[in-house]
C-alpha cells in the first residue's frame, strides 16, 4: 500500500515566489516517484529556516494536529535538514522524516541498474546517514528507514559508526577501481577518435527516449524522476556516414544535493568527456526556462559550459501556446516522431559544420582506406571520382582536435 504523506516546505525571503512554487512542484513529483500520495501540503515564509524546526513553532503545531486528525506515514521536508531538525521535528510530530536529500537518494537506490550505481548510492546514503546516527529503536527508524525499504535500513544504522566508516572506505575503494577501468575505456575511445556526444538535460525531459529513438535502444523511458542512472553509450550514424558516440546520462534537478553530484561524478563525467552536448528541454513544462538554467549553471560547475551545444527543445506535440527558443542553436521537435529525429540528425551536422574547418582534399585512387575514415570521421559533404587523373576530390569538415586532421590538414 502506498505511503500517506505530506509536503513541509518553507520559503525564505530571498527565493522568488515562482522558483519556491517549482521547487515544491519538484518535491511533489519527486514523492510520486516513490509512489507516496501527498495528502496535504504545508508552506511558510520565513526570514530564514527556523534552526531547531525548520518551519516556525506554530506551522509545527498545525502540523502535528494534522497528523493527529489524519493516517499520515511521512513528512516529506523540501530542503535538507540538518542533524538536529531532523530529530526535533521526529520526536514532535511523531512520524516519519525524509528531506530532499533521502528523497533523491531512495530513487537513486530504486533506478541504480549496475554494480557501480549501487555502490554509489550505498555510499551516498552512508555518508548522509553518519553525523545522524543518534538514538535507537522508534527514533531511528523514523529518521533512517527512507519511503518503503530503500535506503540503508535499520539494522546497518544500529551497528556501531566503525562499522559504517569502515564500510564506506570499502565502497571508495571498490569505486576506484570502477573508475580506472572507465577511464581506460575511455581512453581506448579517444584513441580510436570516436566523437562523445552526451544527451543532457533536466529530469523527465526525455532524454532517454530521445535516446531510445535515437539507437534502438531499450533503456528504461518512464514519466518519472530519474529514470536513468547508469551512463549508457551507444553507436550513433548521422545522415553523412560520420560516426559518433551517443551517452545518455542521470537528470538534472534543482537544489541537488552535493553529496549526490560526488557520489554520481561518473555518470556526469560523460559530460565532461564530451566533445558535443545535446541538451533536451521539456518545452511543455511552465518551468522549462527555469530547468534550462539549471543545467546550464550545472555545466558550468562541471566545466563543460566551453563544449558546443544544441538545445533540443522536446514534446512540442504537448504545446498550448507559441515558444520562443531560449536558446540558440536549437530545434523543436517531438522525439516520438520519425521525421523529427532525422532534422535532428541533420542539425547536428548543421551545428558541427560551424563549429569544424572545412576542407578540400584530391586523393589518390589507392587512398580508399583514407577515403574511408574521411566518411566516419568527418562530415563528408561532397566526393567526386576524376576517372582520367584518377583521383577523389572530396569536401567536407572536420574536427580540429581529432588525430585524423593533423594526418590529413596540417
Amino acid at each position: 500500500m502506498n505511503e500517506q504523506a505530506i509536503l513541509i516546505g518553507c520559503q525564505i525571503q530571498t527565493e522568488h515566489d515562482r522558483m519556491f512554487q517549482s521547487s515544491m512542484d519538484e518535491l511533489r513529483a519527486l514523492a510520486f516517484t516513490v509512489d507516496a500520495e501527498i495528502l496535504e501540503t504545508f508552506t511558510q515564509k520565513r526570514d530564514k529556516v527556523h534552526s531547531a524546526y525548520y518551519v516556525g513553532t506554530g506551522k509545527v503545531e498545525e502540523i502535528k494536529y494534522y497528523i493527529q486528525e489524519n493516517e499520515v506515514d511521512v513528512a516529506i521536508i523540501n530542503n535538507e535538514l540538518t542533524p538536529s531538525q531532523s530529530r526535533n521535528l521526529s520526536n514532535t510530530l511523531d512520524v516519519k522524516i525524509i528531506d530532499r536529500t533521502q528523497l533523491i537518494l531512495d530513487i537513486f537506490a530504486m533506478r541504480a541498474r549496475t554494480k557501480e550505481g549501487k555502490l554509489q548510492v550505498e555510499l551516498a546514503q552512508l555518508e548522509y546517514m553518519l553525523p545522524r546516527l543518534h538514538g535507537k529503536g522508534v527514533e531511528l527508524s523514523r529518521l533512517g528507514g527512507g519511503i518503503g525499504t530503500r535506503g540503508p535500513g535499520e539494522t546497518k544504522l544500529e551497528t556501531d559508526r566503525r562499522h559504517i566508516r569502515n564500510r564506506i572506505t570499502d565502497i571508495k575503494a571498490q569505486l576506484k577501481q570502477v573508475a580506472k577501468h572507465r577511464n581506460q575505456y575511455r581512453e581506448n575511445r579517444k584513441r580510436r577518435s570516436a566523437f562523445q556526444i552526451s544527451i543532457v538535460g533536466y529530469t523527465n525531459a526525455g532524454k532517454s527516449t530521445l535516446f531510445n529513438r535515437l539507437t534502438q535502444e531499450t533503456s528504461l523511458e518512464e514519466d518519472k524522476l530519474f529514470a536513468t542512472l547508469d551512463p549508457l553509450t551507444r553507436r550513433l550514424t548521422l545522415p553523412s556516414g560520420f560516426q559518433a558516440l551517443l551517452s545518455d546520462t542521470v537528470g538534472f534537478i534543482q537544489k541537488l544535493p552535493t553529496t549526490l553530484i560526488a557520489a554520481f561524478r561518473s555518470t556526469l563525467e560523460e559530460v565532461t568527456e564530451a566533445d558535443f552536448i545535446l541538451h533536451v528541454v521539456d518545452c511543455s513544462d511552465p518551468q522549462a526556462i527555469e530547468h534550462e538554467k539549471t543545467v546550464k549553471e550545472l555545466l558550468n560547475e562541471l566545466e563543460a559550459d566551453h563544449l558546443p551545444i544544441l538545445t533540443v527543445y522536446n514534446k512540442i506535440d504537448l504545446l498550448k501556446d507559441e515558444f520562443i527558443p531560449y536558446s540558440q542553436p536549437s530545434i523543436s521537435i517531438t522525439a516520438k516522431d520519425e521525421s523529427h529525429l532525422k532534422q535532428l540528425l541533420l542539425k547536428i551536422e548543421d551545428v558541427l559544420k560551424h563549429e569544424w574547418k572545412s576542407y578540400n582534399l584530391a586523393l589518390q585512387s589507392d587512398q580508399g582506406k583514407v577515403l574511408n575514415e574521411l566518411k566516419h570521421e568527418s562530415i563528408v559533404s561532397s566526393y567526386t571520382f576524376d576517372e582520367e587523373q584518377e583521383v577523389y576530390h572530396v569536401e567536407g569538415y572536420i574536427d580540429q582536435e581529432k588525430p585524423l586532421y593533423n594526418q590529413l590538414i596540417k
